[in-house]
């Protein structure tokens, strides 16, 4: 029974290669076509796709013109990752499987200085209630 429960533990906080959006069409799509609007310190682009395996397929981005060294660039996505796989499943998954939809999802991070955790965190969840906001129009 412990095992059960820790599996179920498991899935809800996992980041899988089917969450992660490859797509070059599709990211092209959502770029050019899809809806956006700017959570500081990150620029969200989404758009409604078809029903998939999952709810959400995400993309995550820093630009090199800000931050010219990769260490960086990878230290925000590392922490952006974080901060979205663990509060997925409470503020954008349990929403758009109540409302039967599907997105795919862009977050380039926009800010000029490397932010802490903590503070990344925080606007991560601040960006999930104004996506479900959005996507409830």
């Amino acid at each position: 029974m412990r095992n059960h429960i820790s599996g179920q533990l498991a899935m809800k906080y996992t980041f899988t290669k089917e969450e992660r959006l490859c797509n070059k069409r599709l990211i092209d799509g959502l770029f050019h076509n899809g809806s956006s609007f700017l959570c500081y310190p990150y620029k969200v682009s989404w758009m409604p796709v078809p029903a998939g395996k999952v709810p959400a397929q995400v993309v995550f981005a820093v630009p090199k013109k800000r931050y010219k060294h990769a260490v960086d660039r990878n230290l925000l996505k590392r922490r952006t990752r974080e901060a979205y796989r663990l509060h997925k499943q409470q503020f954008l998954y349990d929403f758009l499987m109540e409302n039967d939809k599907h997105i795919a999802l862009s977050l380039v991070y926009v800010g000029t200085e490397i932010a802490a955790y903590d503070f990344i965190e925080k606007k991560m969840l601040k960006l999930f209630v104004q996506l479900c906001q959005q996507i409830a129009k």
